[in-house]
């Protein structure tokens, strides 16, 4: 059985609660490294409606990936822990009705499940988010996929880290995907030396790269080589509707890859980086080139987009080709010189 996976997703699973706002405004602050920044504003100690509220149970970094990745055509497996509630049934129930294998979901009666609150204004989300504590651990059954996708856990997990590095130390046929979340980057990219040393491709987006590096670097095409530089054989760094730029170590190649045209304004955005990421991986994974597997990710994150979360607007392989085989004339992976 183990050596049927071809991705397995690790990391945690959560229930979202999207509840749809109109009442706030967004305030835009300048750094003085000319960065912009957006806060959500609400009129405090008062009552404030609401449009409506969308519940969605087995969602999450690595559960997107998932479903992602079993959409498109893999062997899919996700290592996830969930509580012994109401919540973490419905999130195995969803993961098996998309395609995932739920034989290393493990549920804890004494736990809860992890929820999280998305307050939804105009396309952008902010997200109220809270890990439970559960006791990682890869299970013994896990084997060797041909990948592994390893993404956001909970801000106890630095012993759970050391553990997956151990076992792609053990094991280096199997390829490291490496997303980090919003913990795993406040542990340090000291911390996790060893599991950046592994890491065939790692994603973030430009403002979570600069944290990694503790830098204030401007040019976003030069941040891929310096992530890659701690580690990683090809960094992928997002910048959100502007493309995504990436770099491999194998080649000194950086290249910049712009979005898939929207067919209409995004209605949602939760789980574009996490469906750019997975399908990048995914492309990989079937044996397409760097340069290829760019022009996939972005067409997946302009179909998630058009609908609430981050699972519904996942393609299928067939339908993913389709938007390729349309693509505009410039919709190419382009080398950056220097």
């Amino acid at each position: 059985m183990n050596q049927e996976f071809d991705f397995i997703a690790v990391g945690d699973t959560v229930t979202d609660a999207f509840i749809r706002i109109s009442q706030a405004s967004v305030m835009s602050t300048e750094s003085p490294d000319g960065t912009i920044s957006e806060e959500l504003c609400l009129v405090n100690g008062t009552k404030i409606p609401y449009d409506f509220a969308t519940v969605l149970a087995g969602v999450g970094n690595a559960a997107n990936a998932s479903v992602a990745a079993s959409r498109l055509g893999l062997k899919t497996g996700l290592v996830t822990d969930i509580g012994g509630d109401d919540y973490g049934a419905e999130m195995r129930a969803s993961l098996e009705q998309k395609g995932v294998d739920t034989t290393f979901v493990r549920s804890h009666p004494d736990k809860l499940s992890n929820y999280h609150y998305v307050l939804w204004h105009n396309a952008e989300r902010t997200i109220l988010i809270k890990h439970e504590e559960y006791p990682y651990a890869i299970p013994a059954a896990i084997g060797k996929p041909r990948w592994l996708y390893f993404s956001s856990v909970g801000d106890h997990s630095l012993p759970y880290h050391e553990e997956i590095a151990a076992y792609l130390e053990a094991n280096p046929e199997v390829k490291l995907a490496f997303q980090p979340g919003t913990y795993q980057i406040k542990l340090g990219k000291e911390a996790l030396a060893k599991l950046y040393a592994h890491t065939e491709i790692f994603f973030c987006n430009v403002e979570e790269a600069r944290l990694i590096l503790g830098v204030t670097e401007p040019d976003p095409a030069k941040l891929p080589k310096m992530v890659s530089a701690i580690g990683p054989k090809i960094s992928v760094i997002t910048d959100g509707p502007k493309g995504a730029y990436a770099y491999d170590t194998a080649t000194d190649t950086t290249f910049f890859m712009p979005t898939y045209p929207d067919p209409k304004p995004p209605y949602e955005r939760t789980g574009a980086g996490d469906a750019c990421a997975s399908t990048i991986t995914v492309a990989l994974a079937l044996g397409l080139p760097l340069a290829t597997a760019l022009q996939w990710g972005p067409i997946n994150s302009m179909s998630v987009v058009q609908y609430i979360g981050a699972q519904e607007g996942l393609l299928s392989r067939e339908a993913l080709e389709k938007y390729l085989a349309d693509r505009p004339a410039d919709y190419e992976a382009r080398v950056i010189p220097g």
